[in-house]
């Protein structure tokens, strides 16, 4: 199946490249806001995060009356990322170091960590600790608050932290904040969030300096990496019988299987494993060193190094877990097989493909899942995220999950293409023959924001906020088809989305930030052609000089229509009658009597008349209604079936 999503980009090399003082271009930009108490940092995957701490957390030490830095992430794993690193050979002044004892992503448990943790506190010799959300957490109730004074607090992978009452580390974050002078440096690949609970309240968000840095900079500055794809792949029954048309064991490739509490498990992973590995080959030897399983591929006998993460015995999960740490060649390792690991933090540059089983209801688990592929390295010039989903069966009672799964997926791809793409500003056209900037792009009737709260939602936060609409069920299944009006979905249901995330907004600033996210849409799903000296872009079915642009124009378009289209490109007929069928079953209000009535007296005679069953998109009130009610009635059959 062809990719929903193909983005090429430049490959200047500008992210990579480094500055006097050893930063790359992200953690240059970071460290321009060195001062600042809070900071949060928004950056992609493999855009250096690490590091950019180090060079923050080491200012502060030394420049900023900073006495201790303790670092937080989220598993052990991503402990590695912290470690001992010479950064003065590169043209900083100062190295970072971890000593060993005050490491305390290692082995071990709750117990000896905090009693580490309150060591560290106490030492006054130590500067720098790395621990996990778990320790902090354990530690924080264990020392008095105001230890916490003079130092510097960096939370990694901060996504998981939450505004909700239970969130346990969001209330240390808090406390630290209101009751300490300490610094915080909070860091995300990904700052969607998979429910509707804010990751910080407004008006905690307000104290931090935003530091962004976007998918595009990010992946445009490459070296080597051309071309990334993101692609759906249908199965029927089981995953098992259509991994192999997925798993391309030549290409360096992370196999995430689905959880066993979700609906594309078998309900045993160990199996489902053995059976992926019988379908790639022929188990030659599991290395007693490294816990890698060698396979004899099927066909032509190569040797392909699997990495299994799934399997829970603690002597082989450490030795691949170390192996995996330790690896540093292109043909060390061919596959990863896991379950909830190698997802966020996990570095293996060589990795070409991220292959997922089922859908994931969280776009940060998405994103972090594409990152995973998405690092720089001579191996590669594409990289691919495929996800492989359960295909809807008419027949199938969890028909109406398995759409909306589907619908979701492709909300999701629809997103990360706007998100890979460059970043336009946009501004109000005040005279016919104003001119285009470069990057920017004037419209008649476009609002211009002046609160500052607006600015920084629409400079800092519209790709969250796209997610969001793109996550509202109502919303989505508007898109999927042509019921409701685009003017609707632009002017009704998406201020309502607006208004709910942010509350304290008036209706002015709400209508100017859903121009922003309307007009951002559109502009970033339209195909852009050059004519002359004049710039066309597709919008409706048709070209439109982008010197003429008016926000009247803009919203007669449905913005996310774009995530049908290429669904209805690149799936069956049938399957997409079904699909359409499910989210028009959802729409019709019906009675049993009308249904029958309809089905009995006025269908037979059209069909007769036609030679074809009645059109649900037809403009006739009469047969759009008989259409309704044989998707009415299937549907009703296949509840009383099962």
């Amino acid at each position: 199946m062809p990719n929903f999503v193909d983005v090429t980009y430049a490959k200047t090399g500008d992210s990579l490249s480094t500055n006097l003082m050893g930063m790359r271009d992200m953690q240059a930009k970071a460290f321009d806001s060195k001062d600042a108490q809070y900071l949060l940092l928004k950056a992609p995957p493999a855009s250096g995060k690490s590091r950019a701490l180090m060079f923050l957390a080491l200012d502060k030490l030394y420049e900023q009356g900073i006495k201790k830095i303790i670092v937080a992430v989220p598993e052990r794993s991503i402990g590695a990322s912290f470690a001992s690193t010479d950064l003065s050979s590169h043209g900083f002044f100062a190295d970072w170091e971890v000593e060993h004892q005050y490491n305390l992503c290692t082995a071990g448990g709750d117990k000896s960590k905090v009693s580490a943790f309150v060591d560290f506190i106490q030492d006054a010799n130590a500067t720098i600790l790395v621990c996990t959300h778990a320790t902090l957490r354990f530690a924080f109730d264990a020392v008095d608050e105001s230890q916490f004074n003079h130092c510097l607090v960096a939370i990694d992978e901060f996504h998981h932290i939450s505004a909700d009452a239970e969130n346990r580390l969001g209330e240390v974050l808090r406390s630290i904040m209101v009751n300490t002078s300490a610094h915080i440096i909070a860091m995300t690949g990904s700052y969607f969030r998979g429910d509707s609970v804010p990751v910080l309240l407004p008006e905690e968000e307000a104290k931090f300096t935003s530091i962004i840095y976007n998918y595009y900079q990010q992946l445009n500055g490459y070296k080597y990496l051309k071309t990334l794809g993101i692609g759906y792949h249908f199965y029927q029954r089981s995953y098992l019988t259509a991994i192999h048309e997925v798993l391309d064991t030549d290409k360096k490739t992370i196999l995430h299987i689905p959880s066993v509490n979700a609906g594309e498990s078998t309900k045993d992973k160990y199996k489902e494993v053995d059976s992926i590995l019988d379908i790639i080959g022929t188990l030659e030897f599991q290395d007693e060193v490294t816990g890698l399983l060698h396979l004899k591929r099927k066909g032509d006998g190569k040797i392909i190094k699997v990495a299994d993460l799934v399997n829970d015995n603690p002597k082989d999960r450490n030795k691949v877990a170390a192996y995996l740490r330790d690896m540093n060649g292109v043909d060390d390792l061919d596959l990863i097989i896991a379950l909830g690991m190698a997802k966020e933090g996990f570095d293996w540059p060589y990795c070409e493909h991220a292959l997922t089983v089922g859908y994931r209801g969280s776009l940060t688990e998405i994103i972090q899942i594409i990152g995973r592929a998405t690092r720089d390295s001579n191996n590669k010039t594409h990289s691919q995220f495929t996800n492989l989903i359960a295909q809807p069966d008419a027949e199938d009672d969890e028909i109406k999950l398995s759409v909306n799964n589907i619908l979701k997926a492709i909300s999701a791809s629809l997103l990360m293409e706007q998100v890979l793409a460059p970043n336009f500003v946009f501004k109000t056209r005040k005279f016919p023959d104003e001119k285009n900037e470069a990057g920017v792009i004037k419209i008649e009737g476009f609002k211009e924001p002046k609160a500052k709260k607006v600015r920084k939602i629409i400079e800092e936060d519209l790709n969250d906020l796209k997610a969001k609409i793109l996550q509202d069920e109502q919303l989505l299944k508007a898109s999927a088809g042509d019921v409701i009006d685009p003017e609707v979905i632009n002017k009704v249901l998406i201020p309502k989305i607006i208004q709910s995330k942010y509350p304290y907004l008036t209706e002015e600033e709400i209508d100017i930030i859903r121009q922003n996210v309307v007009v951002d849409s559109a502009i970033k799903n339209g195909e852009v052609k050059e004519v002359g000296d004049k710039q066309f872009i597709r919008m409706a079915g048709k070209f439109v000089n982008i010197d003429d642009l008016h926000i009247n124009m803009i919203d007669r378009i449905n913005p996310f229509q774009k995530a049908f289209e290429v669904l209805s490109k690149n799936v069956t007929s049938n399957l997409l009658k079904t699909i359409q069928d499910t989210i028009d079953a959802g729409r019709i209000t019906m009675t049993d009597e009308e249904a029958f009535i309809l089905y009995r007296d006025k269908i037979p005679p059209f069909m007769k008349q036609f030679g074809r069953e009645p059109n649900i998109s037809s403009i006739d009130a009469h047969e759009k209604r008989m259409a309704e009610a044989i998707v009415y009635l299937k549907n009703k059959r296949r509840q009383q079936k099962h």
